[in-house]
């Protein structure tokens, strides 16, 4: 028992290590990322906000610039997880806040729990979604009001502001990838129409 604890110490001692071992541009990148990332989200917000009402800018967003900037390289922070597991995420927590309206507890521990399930099931999971679930049950008025349209603006608007940022912003360093795996179309299209072939010439 004495070994395993010594082990899982020296482990989460080199994990924590490693986080905090970076080249110091590192750090000009999180915080130009970040920087426009939540910026232009918040100009997007100030700009229609006196005509519309519309809210852009909610809390989980600054989270997720966390990993997507601060974590480039985490299965958490690719595409899939921050497009697919805010979206699935404000979609659970409006559905339940509209079955449980005036059951505010319950609402929200239902939409965080079956948020994080839906994600895992789904391969999407994303820590910072877990707020935007929560942010459909108790948030302000406004955001309440939205209803479904939550998952439109604020969620699925900002979402693509982060995504198309960090698109940007980690692929001018020459040190970091996003996504850490693009998805090559042409080259899956390639060994597809060859296999076709294959199983066409074997037939005959």
């Amino acid at each position: 028992m004495k070994k395993r604890l010594k082990r899982h110490y020296r482990v989460a001692r080199y994990v924590v290590y490693r986080q905090t071992i970076l080249e110091p541009v590192d750090h000009l990148w999180t915080f130009l990322g970040t920087f426009a990332a939540i910026s232009s989200i918040g100009l997007i917000q100030q700009a229609g906000f006196t005509r519309q009402d519309t809210i852009f800018l909610i809390g989980s967003f600054g989270a997720s610039c966390v990993l997507i900037f601060g974590a480039t390289h985490s299965p958490l922070a690719q595409p899939r997880n921050l497009i697919g597991g805010h979206l699935l995420a404000s979609l659970i927590g409006v559905a339940i806040h509209k079955c449980l309206p005036d059951q505010l507890w319950l609402s929200s521990a239902l939409a965080v729990s079956l948020s994080i399930v839906v994600m895992q099931i789904t391969k999407t999971m994303h820590p910072p979604a877990g707020a935007t679930a929560l942010i459909a049950n108790i948030g302000s008025e406004k955001i309440i009001q939205l209803g479904f349209g939550y998952t439109l603006t604020p969620v699925l608007t900002g979402v693509s502001v982060l995504f198309v940022i960090a698109l940007i912003v980690n692929n001018l360093a020459p040190h970091r990838t996003y996504p850490t795996q693009p998805l090559s179309w042409p080259g899956r299209f390639r060994g597809l129409r060859r296999r076709l072939q294959s199983s066409k010439t074997e037939s005959t």
